[in-house]
């Protein structure tokens, strides 16, 4: 039986080397990416961590993605580092430059807090969307190219826009909580390999049963 690619693999695809096995590249602790995910990316397939913005590491949060996710080129994650002063009357960082001006310092808790990012399983990301500060991004959502998600996204809803909004379901609620449940991507990759049919054709109930 075949068990599909090796999820060690950096480059799963000899004929295009852009497509990455993310888990295999990432460098940062903070950064924490599923088995199977992958960027298609010309530019940065061996480097994506460039796309993951004010990524500090004395600011502590995380970038945390799913399984089975397939992220387009220039997808970019903007991270809670991005967030200037509000409490103030102007939000210009004085601080970071110093000579007199790091008196100005923000004081833990002053800059805005968003919490970690977390992309679900089973998500697909269109070119060029930029993913804010502590957005939650539900297991089979669809990003549309472009968007910029400001908000978290239901489970297996299609957003797009900026600010990204919500045009449509993928299922209904019934089936939405059938897959939430089956949770088909933390399988055994022989059962996945199995349920292929299933899974590419919608087959809830031959996936139910798989799964069952």
């Amino acid at each position: 039986m075949t068990t599909g690619p090796n999820p060690h693999e950096v480059a799963p695809i000899p004929a295009a080397k852009q497509v990455t096995f993310l888990k295999n590249i990432i460098t940062s602790p903070n950064i924490m990416v599923g088995e199977y995910t992958y960027v298609d990316d010309p530019e940065l397939a061996r480097d994506f961590e460039k796309n993951v913005l004010y990524h500090f590491d004395f600011i502590g949060d995380k970038l945390i993605i799913g399984k089975f996710c397939a992220l387009a080129n220039k997808v970019t994650f903007i991270m809670n580092g991005a967030n200037h002063p509000l409490n103030g009357v102007s939000t210009y960082p004085f601080y970071i430059f110093g000579n007199g001006w790091e008196t100005a310092a923000p004081q833990p808790g002053d800059l805005p807090y968003k919490g970690d990012t977390r992309v679900g399983n089973d998500v697909w990301i269109g070119y060029d969307a930029t993913i804010m500060p502590g957005v939650t991004i539900g297991n089979g959502a669809i990003v549309a190219s472009k968007s910029v998600v400001t908000k978290d996204v239901p489970a297996y809803a299609v957003v797009a826009g900026n600010p990204a909004k919500v045009l449509k379901m993928r299922f209904d609620d019934a089936t939405i909580a059938r897959l939430e449940s089956l949770c088909w991507w933390d399988w055994p990759i022989e059962t996945i390999t199995e349920a292929l049919p299933a899974i590419t054709s919608g087959n809830i109930d031959a996936l139910s049963a798989i799964g069952n």
